[in-house]
């Protein structure tokens, strides 16, 4: 194992109640945990006492695929950008990260609120790059349709091509603030970037001084074909849904090996699937505690948000009989079918029900679940890290606050002991604490 591999990567997905789809209904929890600040305060804090890398903050721009899905599930939360910078108030070394939507925002705003949360943060900011992929938020910005899922990626290139332009339009020792000589800013080095592409038309140069870090750290979450070569042209961390060693194995491989394409080499790139898990202190104490949670799930809405999943209606199929045939969205209208054919793939390979497949992506959308022990947990982690299936996990906690205490409390301290996680920050930015380089200015005097 090479040194840059020497410690796995983890953050942790914060959501609500918790990533299971009835942790608000649970008694332990509590239900507007998504807009509860106190909490989101004390749950970075936890992470930061686990010396975990970042805290992730997904962001959708729509309540949902459509209303009716926030009758019984959580909908709504804070803006990610205002609650980030807040929590960088009351943390001091965990990284700080949120999706911006490329399709639905300019570069301009999205490179300022980087820049800022940066600063503000003294380098703990990163980018979770989103081409977004729903109708429902597609009708939030005056669209009937989005945007065909190759020309998604297309904008999405350029999108990222400007924001750094923009980033780099100061160099690190452009601004002076010489009170002697009354110069603030030393003009040969900051500039306009004129940008002028097929979708943007940018002159900058950007109103916020280059960020701490350079960059923000870029973060990527695709697993289409056009997803993983994005990744492997410019993400330099990949959020991914692998069901199970083999397939994770699959995609590591599979997109590390195309960044040789683009001038990268393997270690820039940092791979981490989303891992759920129920943890107690037997295998019996875990699985009482998900059949607690389970029990809370209503079946309709269980089987809502699978067929939300598949982009495709179950709810006049026979719950307890096999999937029908799903037909795949045409290539040009969707970005998901790499989610269908994962879910497809599990419920043929496990011989699953439509009950049982709404069960099981209940708990994590179709990210990897597991209910086990603490030590378990951390065999499973260590033979993906060994194996080079991943670089490290986003962990999914079915349920907030408990979840993230337990991993911090007992499966921290069992990785610390066999030498996959670090005991201390290795620096003060999220760059430091993934391993990643600083990027010069592409222009520099």
């Amino acid at each position: 194992m090479s040194n840059s591999r020497q410690h796995m990567a983890l953050g942790v997905f914060l959501l609500g109640a918790g990533h299971h789809a009835a942790a608000w209904r649970h008694q332990e929890a509590n239900a507007t945990g998504n807009i509860d600040f106190r909490q989101l305060v004390k749950l970075a804090q936890t992470a930061e006492r686990g010396k975990l890398d970042m805290v992730f903050i997904a962001d959708a721009l729509a309540v949902g695929r459509s209303l009716s899905s926030i009758g019984h599930n959580v909908g709504g939360a804070l803006e990610p950008y205002s609650l980030l910078s807040a929590l960088a108030a009351v943390t001091e070394q965990i990284g700080l990260v949120s999706t911006s939507s490329t399709t639905y925002n300019e570069p301009f705003h999205t490179a300022r609120k980087l820049a800022t949360l940066d600063h503000i943060s003294a380098g703990r900011s990163g980018w979770n790059i989103v081409t977004t992929g729903t109708e429902a938020e597609a009708h939030n910005f005056g669209r009937e349709t989005n945007l065909a899922h190759e020309l998604r990626y297309e904008r999405a290139g350029e999108f990222v091509e400007v924001v750094k332009e923009l980033w780099d339009s100061w160099e690190d020792t452009a601004l002076l603030a010489d009170k002697a000589s009354g110069v603030y800013a030393d003009l040969d080095k900051v500039r306009e970037i004129n940008y002028k592409g097929d979708w943007f038309t940018v002159k900058g140069p950007l109103d916020v001084p280059r960020p701490p870090q350079g960059y923000p750290v870029l973060i990527q979450a695709g697993s289409s074909p056009a997803g993983q070569a994005f990744a492997a042209s410019i993400a330099e961390v990949v959020f991914t849904a692998q069901q199970t060693i083999e397939e994770a194995k699959v995609f590591y491989k599979s997109v590390k090996n195309q960044m040789a394409d683009f001038g990268r080499e393997e270690h820039e790139l940092l791979i981490m699937p989303g891992i759920s898990p129920i943890l107690g202190a037997t295998e019996q104490e875990a699985r009482e505690k998900q059949q607690e949670l389970d029990a809370l799930v209503l079946p309709h809405v269980a089987v809502a948000q699978l067929s939300g999943l598949l982009n495709f209606n179950l709810a006049s199929y026979d719950l307890d009989g096999p999937l029908p045939s799903i037909p795949l969205p045409a290539t040009s209208t969707s970005g998901v079918i790499s989610r269908i054919k994962m879910l497809i793939s599990l419920a043929e390979k496990e011989e699953m029900t439509i009950r049982q497949l709404s069960q099981r992506v209940i708990g994590a959308r179709g990210h990897k679940t597991f209910v086990g022990t603490p030590g378990q947990l951390a065999d499973l982690m260590e033979e993906w890290f060994r194996q080079e299936a991943c670089d490290g996990f986003n962990l999914m906690p079915p349920l907030l606050p408990s979840g993230l205490n337990e991993f911090v409390n007992e499966v921290v301290p069992e990785l610390q002991r066999r030498g996959l996680f670090r005991t201390q920050y290795r620096g003060t930015t999220l760059r430091d604490h993934l391993g990643l380089s600083r990027p010069l200015p592409a222009y520099q005097n």
